[in-house]
Formats: C-alpha cells, structure tokens, sequence
C-alpha cells in the first residue's frame, strides 16, 4: 500500500457512520450483511447508506456481492491488513520484534 491510498482508508474510517459500518460488517464476519439490513441496524437511509458504503468500497474497506436484488457487503479484510501492515512497516526504529506483540494481537484468521 503506498501513501495516498492509505490516506484514502483512514480518511473513508474518519466519519462516524463509515467507522460504524466497517466496524458492524467486522463483527458480521464471513455472514457479511445486505445493504438495507446494516442501514436499519444504523437507522442509516438508503441514500445515505450506499454513499458511505461507496466510500468505504473505494478505499477497499469493504468488498459486495450481488445476491439477486440485493447487495451483501463484507468487511475486506485484506484492506484493513495492508493499512495495518502500512502504518507499522518502519516500526520500532529497525527492531520488528518489538512490534510483534501488537502484530499477534491483530492478527486473525479472517
């Protein structure tokens, strides 16, 4: 990942309602959730919701899948890993094995 998209993620997490979304579809997990179900569990509108989830979608935060009708959204994990993997990669002056036990405690077999 280099600067600008970083600068993307952390500006997309930046607003309540996105930080809300990514954190609900992380807790959803493999399950994910349709677009209206995470507006109603938000009290997001629809219009609101999918600008957010457009956002977040951009910043690849979040991955879809079309189901009929609806669109069922995941937390992409693979996103938020090469935002981590970025804002630590010069950590701990040259010493990584400082910084492993922060990297042990976000890692996760998602």
């Amino acid at each position: 990942m280099d600067k600008i998209h970083a600068l993307d993620a952390l500006a997309a997490l930046s607003q309540p309602t996105r930080l809300d979304v990514f954190r609900l579809l992380t807790k959803a997990g493999e399950a994910g959730m349709t677009a209206g179900d995470i507006g109603d569990t938000l009290g997001v509108r629809q219009n609101t919701m999918s600008a957010n989830l457009s956002i977040l979608s951009r910043a690849n935060l979040v991955r879809s899948t079309r189901e009929g009708r609806s669109i069922r959204y995941f937390a992409d994990m693979g996103g938020m890993r090469d935002l981590l993997s970025f804002l630590m990669e010069d950590c701990c002056g040259g010493r990584p094995e400082l910084c492993q036990p922060v990297i042990n405690e976000l890692a996760c077999a998602c």
